[in-house]
């Protein structure tokens, strides 16, 4: 399992970046990370974030979590 994060702040689109911890070279500073756990997919984190925030827009991060990235 892998530990993920969302990030505080959206992107110009308007989603919030959802990130593999433990191999994102790309993680957005601590103080904007939000933790969403421990997942087997990065489609199991994006429901959790959808979970935890119904109201944002989540995105999978192209370089870590590429299954999970639409944009």
């Amino acid at each position: 399992m892998a530990r993920y994060i969302v990030n505080k702040n959206a992107q110009p689109t308007g989603e919030h970046e959802v990130h593999n911890a433990n191999t994102c070279q790309y993680l957005p500073n601590a103080e904007n990370q939000i933790s969403l756990g421990e997942h087997d997919t990065c489609q199991s984190a994006v429901k959790e974030a959808y979970r935890q925030y119904p109201n944002n827009k989540f995105d999978g991060c192209y370089y870590c979590s590429p299954n999970c990235h639409t944009k």
